[in-house]
Order: structure tokens, then sequence, then C-alpha cells
């Protein structure tokens, strides 16, 4: 039974696994920029996005969604459309953050949390049906 939960749920469980060190690299270098080092929220933002991509990218590669492509010319592909589909959810990421903070005058800290329940969700549906399909067309 639970081999079978398991089997059925590998790519969920990996992906939430991952997302979450994911997105605790995120806000821990959100914060690290941002807080620490005092640079402006939205730079922070970035470097922190940028960061948590890198990691994430071969995490969601390799053990999330066992993509096989290892040819030069699918994985450069395989790597666009993932940093292609992270840029738009950074920029779902940054609207979130400017109506949280410039706006709204919430805390930074606060906002890049709740900012990272939607950032997920659209990642998961990026990754899973657009990126990491492993569908030959």
């Amino acid at each position: 039974m639970l081999t079978k939960l398991w089997h059925q749920y590998k790519g969920v469980i990996a992906y939430l696994f991952f997302g979450v060190l994911t997105t605790v690299i995120n806000i821990a270098a959100f914060y690290l920029f941002g807080t620490v080092f005092s640079l402006y929220y939205q730079l922070a933002n970035v470097i922190a996005w940028l960061l948590s991509v890198l990691f994430a990218f071969f995490t969601n590669k390799v053990w999330v969604f066992g993509s096989k492509y290892t040819n030069a010319k699918d994985f450069m592909s395989e790597m666009g459309k993932f940093f292609f589909y992270r840029g738009l959810s950074l920029v779902v990421d940054a609207l979130i953050m400017y109506l949280g903070v410039s706006v709204l005058l919430l805390d930074k800290n606060l906002t890049k949390l709740a900012d990272q329940i939607v950032v997920v969700i659209l990642n998961y549906f990026f990754s899973k049906f657009l990126i990491f399909n492993n569908k030959k067309k």
C-alpha cells in the first residue's frame, strides 16, 4: 500500500521537498541581500530568484521530473524553457512584492513569504506541463 502511494505521488513529494529547499534558498537569499546587506528589495528579490532558479533547475530536471535529455541541444532547450517560465514567475513575484511593500506598506520579508505560495504553484504548473514533460514533438 505505501509502495503504491509512493510510486503514485513520488513526483509531487519530490517537487514539494525540493520546492521547500528552493523556497528556503529564495527567502534566505532575499533576507541576506535585502535585510543584512540592505539592498533595494527588488534587487534582493532578483538575486534571490537567480540563486534559487539555478538550484531548482538541476533538482527539478534530475530528481523531480526525471528528465532524460542528455544531448546539448535538448538540454539547452529545456534550460531555456525553464528560465523563460521562471522569468514569467519572477514578474509575478516582483508585482506581488511591489504591491505588498510599496503600495500596501507591508513588511518586505512577510510579503516575500506570502508571495512564495503563489510562485511555487505557478512554477509547478510550468515545470510539470511546459518544461519537463519529456514528450518529443
